[in-house]
């Protein structure tokens, strides 16, 4: 298990409080022990013990502000917000805090593996407890689902990729989803950069930037490098 960034503690501290945040729990990179301060994102689940109203959207919105101004400044700390009834339901939307707003998602597949496989807790029970047991080919179609829905989507919208987070994210998360159809398991984004369908000086590239170096790519080419990827991989899945 790898050691939370005081920020996270903190966070936990802070819900724990609250006395309606019955458990909060690690995913993401934090939990398979591939994070990268200031460099990965902090994915966090909460399970709330009732729906999430207005009152509560403000309170939480409110401690999110607070701690991305503060001690989370940089890191980009993101919790889903999970009624405890509804946490079998893959389809229901949840109230998330991610990069410095409030939207709703699903909590996805990959990350109810990442859970159940990797993930422990803050305060309340473990992963295990909460979520059932995901087989290999449980992975496999968390990772379909993932390629066929999103991606498929965003491959309809080429421009997209000109943003480069877009392309990096991309490159990984084509090379993840791959693995995942293949061996029925999860690959971190840093062994997942050795598997990138790109040339050599992109994968390097790649490399640079998860060390946290400020390293540009070509951006129209590397986008379109990117984009056909997504293409192969999304057709494939499908």
């Amino acid at each position: 298990m790898a050691t939370s960034p005081p920020v996270v503690e903190e966070f936990g501290s802070r819900l724990a409080a609250l006395g309606w945040v019955t458990d909060l729990l690690v995913a993401g990179s934090l939990a398979t022990g591939d994070y990268v301060p200031g460099i990965s994102d902090l994915d966090l689940v909460a399970i709330v013990d009732d729906p999430v109203d207005a009152a509560r959207l403000t309170v939480l919105t409110d401690l999110h502000r607070h701690l991305d101004d503060g001690v989370g400044s940089g890191l980009d700390l993101g919790c889903v917000y999970v009624d405890n009834s509804q946490i079998l339901d893959g389809r229901t939307k949840h109230p998330t805090w991610t990069h410095r707003q409030l939207t709703h998602r699903v909590l996805s597949g990959i990350t109810r593996a990442e859970l159940v496989r990797h993930g422990y807790a803050v305060f309340g029970r473990s992963p295990h407890d909460i979520l059932p047991a995901m087989s290999d080919d449980d992975v496999r179609e968390a990772a379909r689902a993932e390629l066929t829905g999103y991606w498929a989507w965003a491959a309809r919208r080429p421009w997209l990729w000109l943003n480069p987070v877009v392309a990096d994210l991309s490159l990984t998360s084509m090379a993840r989803g791959r693995y995942a159809l293949r061996n029925g398991a999860l690959l971190d984004k840093t062994r997942a950069i050795e598997q990138a369908a790109a040339p050599a000086w992109l994968v390097d590239q790649l490399r640079a930037r998860r060390r946290g170096k400020a390293v540009r790519s070509p951006r129209v080419r590397t986008a379109l490098i990117a984009w056909l990827d997504t293409r192969r991989t999304v057709t494939h899945a499908r």
